[in-house]
């Protein structure tokens, strides 16, 4: 599979948060071929503000390896990781993040700062962006746009604690 292939499964990822009321963001983690890990944002149902969709596939992917260094491994984010996610990155030892849509407001790789290839530490990861990011970029925007609107009504606070408690 390709870049965009793997994004794909990332797009497929944001769609399970979107359909809990989370902010549509996803991605898996890849190494020697194989999606060793997958997530999607969590944030509102687990009440868990570091339940990013990065984190999240980091953490199944460092389970399902036994290991905490994802050397030679690549994860595909559906939008431009923030601070806590590309410090992850760093952390986890991530050879390649490949993302889909720039975030202008906390993008921590290209957009605000660049954690990601600090020379002061002592790993970087390498970046490759843009993949499928109109695909991106429009499921976040179809996300607010639909938030807009069912925040008036409070439909979204109701989906959310729905989600909530189908998960617990």
């Amino acid at each position: 599979m390709d870049h965009a292939g793997y994004m794909r499964q990332a797009l497929a990822e944001a769609e399970k948060a979107y359909a809990l009321g989370e902010v549509p963001i996803g991605a898996v983690v890849v190494l020697d071929g194989e999606i060793i890990g997958r997530g999607h944002n969590l944030r509102e149902v687990l009440k868990d503000s570091t339940a990013h969709a990065e984190i999240l596939a980091l953490r199944e992917a460092a389970g399902k390896i036994g290991d905490w260094r994802l050397n030679g491994a690549t994860l595909y984010s559906t939008i431009e990781p923030c601070p806590m996610c590309a410090g992850a990155l760093v952390q986890f030892r991530v050879k390649t993040l490949v993302y889909g849509a720039a975030d202008p407001k906390a993008g921590a790789v290209d957009s605000v700062i660049d954690v990601v290839r600090q020379p002061r530490f002592n790993h970087q990861v390498e970046v490759v962006a843009g993949v499928l990011e109109e695909e991106c970029r429009q499921i976040i925007q179809r996300f607010f746009q639909a938030l807009r609107g069912k925040k008036a009504d409070g439909e979204m606070a109701e989906l959310v604690e729905g989600a909530r408690l189908e998960i617990e």
